[in-house]
This record gives C-alpha cells, structure tokens and sequence, in this order.
C-alpha cells in the first residue's frame, strides 16, 4: 500500500515493541501530531489501565478501548495503539479507513524479554491466558489489519524508524 501525506499513521503491535516511542519521533519527523491512545483513554476515565481492567473487566476495558479508538477523527497524526486495540473491530475498520496500518513485529521471546510483569503495565489477560497465548492470538490479528509489516527482528529504535522511514517514502 503506498501511504498518502495526510493520512494517520496507526502503529500496532504487541506492548513493549515500541509502539510509543517511535509514534513519538515518527511524528517529529513527519510534522505530524502525536496521540497514544492508551494515554487517551487514561485521562478519559481518570484511571490508570491496570485499575480500568481491574473495576470493569477484561471486556468492559476492550469495549471502552474501541470506542475511544474509533472516534478518534484526526488528520496527520501517528497514533500508537494498545496492543489489545485490535479486538476492537469498529476501531480497526476505522483506523483502515483514514490511516495506514503499520504493524511492529517482534518474535515472542523478544516481547517477553522486553515486558518484564504484565500485569503492571495494562496488558489484557484473561484467566489462564499466557503472554504467549496472547502472541499467538494477536499476531493473527496485526498481519490481516495491517498494511505495512515491519520486522523488527534484529533491529535497535533508530533501525526500526529508518525502516519505516524508507517503506513510507520519507
């Protein structure tokens, strides 16, 4: 898919592959504005994930997770998502509509490294579900929503930002 100036620039991924922190200098670079949805949501319901998850549960987090995404109507943004944003299908229609999807892939045993306790940063896991059993069931997910894959196996920051760099033609 070749990205048009004006579109969003979406990032999804599993946590910890550096959705934010390269939304961030992407959008410096670009002169876009930067918007990480999960900060979005944090200050729409004055809590924090982990205590969103805990009062009104894995799916009262994903259905408040889908509204915020779907209405969120920007023009030259990039947008970092929570790593659940893509159970929330009116969200993903959405952001497949004004943006181009760019999913940051990373082999499991790189996202576990890099995660550290789950629990502590908002990661939606149900009961008896394994980090991996999140993998596996999410990275399905990343590659059907996305329009652009870029692997970030091997790469540092400045790697994977160069990388994205040259598929958008920048």
């Amino acid at each position: 898919m070749k990205w048009k100036r004006g579109n969003n620039i979406v990032l999804i991924g599993m946590p910890g592959v550096g959705k934010s922190t390269i939304g961030v200098i992407l959008a410096k670079i670009m002169g876009y504005k930067f918007i990480d949805s999960d900060i979005i949501i944090q200050e729409q319901e004055g809590r924090l994930l982990k205590d969103i998850i805990a009062d009104e549960g894995i799916d009262g987090f994903l259905e408040i997770e889908n509204n915020v995404n779907m209405n969120l109507n920007m023009k030259n943004a990039v947008i970092a998502t929570g790593g659940s944003a893509v159970y929330g299908s009116q969200a993903m229609k959405h952001y497949k509509e004004t943006s181009t999807i760019i999913y940051l892939k990373l082999d499991y045993e790189a996202v576990d490294l890099r995660l550290g306790d789950i629990r502590r940063r908002g990661v939606v896991l149900r009961a008896g579900q394994t980090l991996e059993d999140i993998y596996n069931e999410r990275t399905l997910m990343y590659d059907e929503y996305s329009d652009i894959v870029i692997d970030e196996t091997g790469l540092n920051l400045e790697n994977t930002l160069q990388t994205i760099l040259e598929v958008l033609g920048i």
